[in-house]
This record gives structure tokens, sequence and C-alpha cells, in this order.
């Protein structure tokens, strides 16, 4: 009996020995570097031209925040490696702006859920803080913006109980004007909308929602109420891969829920990771408002881990500006030269016009004389 324990502690030593030589250890939960984590970059904030401010997500398969150290985040615009001018890690981003799109269309009477997105709505808004403000926007035909923007939470709450569903689905007219809201708001801005059926009823279409919010810099995350599994009942007409796709481009996230409970879950998961993102501002190295996209690329520092390929985020920019700006702006001499020039073009035609009527009519040309003579008084 002891040779064998003997033996066993050799085999025991053995393995200990080979795992220090080799350095495998299995793989712990919530390990920053894991195969698992996502990285994405929700927002890009060009308010401040060439200062630009990138707010990035990182959570795991299940969509709940992950901590990174922040020194692990590598940034590339156009390709070429950028050092940030500063970085926020968890905890030190500024006050979110949120408005909750709900979808008050007549089939959210059924199985309950209205109720369940009221109960859900209510989470989100029980756990933001002090600083962050919350809207309410509801759609069926029409769009109604039922509570603006605040840090009211009872004011908000209230707004909620009050919501009663009928009618049909406008769903991206609403975003449309979701947009308009959020655009001239600075900061991280993200919109959260809740459909449990397909968009019937709007004038815009889901290219229009993506197209808007390129100059206002926002997120725009989807849920989908009920089981995606089923086509039939109460998700007849539900539309999963627009809502998906709606919120890959847009910089959010896809969810859906089959009940009150998952429902009301998946709220308070899309606030934790809102509330744990990390921003960094850097300046850009094309300092001109060109009106040319850049592209953007995060990824986790880590090159020799499996994360740093698939958790590999890239999205473009656009810093704006109507009339591209130039590095060396044109002189005053050349600018009133243009302009005598511009004068020019805009008298030729009645300076052509004059000459044609004069070659057309050479009568015109000439010049009559009347001879007088000269009146002389005598005096007597």
């Amino acid at each position: 009996m002891r040779k064998h324990i003997h033996k066993l502690g050799h085999l025991g030593l053995t393995i200990i020995s080979l795992v220090a030589l080799t350095g495998f250890l299995p793989a712990q939960e919530n390990d920053p570097t894991g195969s698992e984590t996502s990285v994405q970059i929700t927002q890009v904030d060009t308010s401040q031209f060439p200062q630009v401010t990138v707010y990035v997500s990182t959570t795991d398969i299940n969509g709940e925040p992950v901590g990174v150290p922040a020194s692990q985040l590598k940034l590339e615009e156009n390709g070429v490696a950028i050092n940030p001018d500063s970085v926020s890690g968890v905890g030190e981003v500024g006050p979110l702006s949120t408005l909750l799109v709900i979808d008050i269309s007549g089939s959210m009477n059924s199985l309950g859920k209205l109720v369940a997105a009221k109960e859900a709505a209510k989470a989100y808004v029980n756990q933001s803080r002090p600083n962050d403000a919350t809207g309410l926007l509801t759609f069926n035909t029409q769009y109604n913006y039922v509570q603006a923007l605040t840090t009211d939470n009872q004011a908000l709450v209230e707004a909620i109980d009050g919501l009663t569903a009928y009618d049909d689905t406008a769903m991206y007219d609403a975003l449309m004007y979701a947009v308009e809201i959020l655009a001239p708001l600075s900061g991280r801005k993200a919109i959260i909308v809740l459909t449990d059926g397909m968009d019937n009823r709007s004038n815009a279409a889901p290219a229009d929602v993506i197209s808007s919010i390129s100059p206002a810099g926002l997120s725009i995350s989807t849920v989908g109420l009920g089981d995606p599994r089923h086509s039939e009942g109460n998700l007849r007409g539900l539309d999963e891969a627009s809502l998906k796709e709606l919120a890959d481009r847009a910089g959010g996230v896809y969810g859906y829920a089959e009940n009150a409970e998952g429902l009301r879950d998946l709220y308070e998961r899309y606030g934790r990771a809102l509330q744990s993102e990390y921003v960094l501002t850097y300046t850009s190295p094309s300092t001109l408002r060109d009106g040319v996209n850049r592209s953007l690329t995060v990824s986790l520092s880590d090159e020799s881990s499996a994360a740093a390929a698939a958790g590999l985020e890239s999205t473009t920019y656009n810093p704006g500006g109507l009339v591209p700006e130039v590095a060396q702006p044109a002189s005053w001499a050349l600018f009133f030269t243009l302009l005598a020039g511009l004068v020019l073009l805009l008298a030729l035609p009645a300076i052509l016009g004059k000459a044609i009527s004069l070659i057309r009519d050479p009568q015109k040309t000439k010049v009559k004389f009347t001879e007088q003579q000269p009146k002389i008084k005598l005096k007597n």
C-alpha cells in the first residue's frame, strides 16, 4: 500500500513538474485575454475633431462586461497605431444618455408582453447612476416622446406605468426621431429598442437609420421579445435578421427574451455593459475635416492571444466637412483674382449680346452731327 502511495506521490510530482516546465494551466473564468472576450467599438465622437473619442466595450460570450487592463487596448486609425492622449477605465466613464424605445403596437397586449416590457424598462431605470439621463419614446403607427431625457427616475417610472398598446408598427420612423433627439448631446449616447413584430408602417428604412447615426455618433441595441425559434402565434412576423443587422451596424448588440424574467435580465445586462465601457481619446493623424472616411480598429494588445483575432473590431468614422479643409489656404491675391474672373464671367453674356447687336445693325454706330451757325448779335 505504501509503495502505491509512494508511486502516486512520484506521479504527482512529475505532473507538477511538467506543468511548471510547459507553463500550461487551466484557463480561468473572465480571463481578459480569453478567447471568449469580445471587443466592440460602440461609439465614435468627433464633435471636437481632430480630437476623437472612442467608446469601447469588452464583454464575455453572455454579454456581461469583462474587465481588462486599459493598457491592453490597442487602437489603430487607417492601419496606423495610435497612442491615446487619455484612457478612462471602468467606472471612470461620464454620464450616459439612454433613450428607451418601446413597441406599443396591438400585439404587445398578448401574453403579457407589455407588462413584461414595462418591468424591464423600470429595472433599467432603477440601476442607472445618479447622473445618467434616460428618456422614453414609444411607437405604433406613430411615435410619441413620452418622457424627455431626465435623471428623475420617479418621473420615468410613472411614464412607463402609463403605457397602453394598440395599432400597427412603425419602428424605423421612431428610430429616426430617436437619433434626432440624441444627436445634439455630447458624451455617451445609446438607444435600446424593443419590438415583438415586423415593421409594417414606416416610411424610413433600416439603411436610413444607419445613415442618420453616422454624424450623431451613438449606438443602437435591439431586443426581440419572444422565442425566435418559432414563427407562428405571438412571434409571427418578428424580423430577427433585421434587428441583428441593425444592432451590428449601429455599434450595439441584439438579444431576445422569451419571458418577463429574461427581458428584465437583458435590460439590466445592457445597462451594466454601457456603464462598464472604456473611453479612449486621441488626436487624429489626419487633422483636416476633409469629408473622407477613416477606419478604426481596436483589439487586445496580447498578439499571442486567440482573443487578439477573435476580439478584433473595426469601424469607420467621418470627420465631416461640407467644404473640405485644405492644409495651406490660398492667398488673398488669388482670392480677388478668382473673384474678378467670376464677375467677368457673369458680365460676359451682356457684353457678347451688345457686340452681336452692333454687328447686325452697323447704322447704330453712326453719330449724327447737326451744323449750327453761330448767331451773332449786333449792337446798334
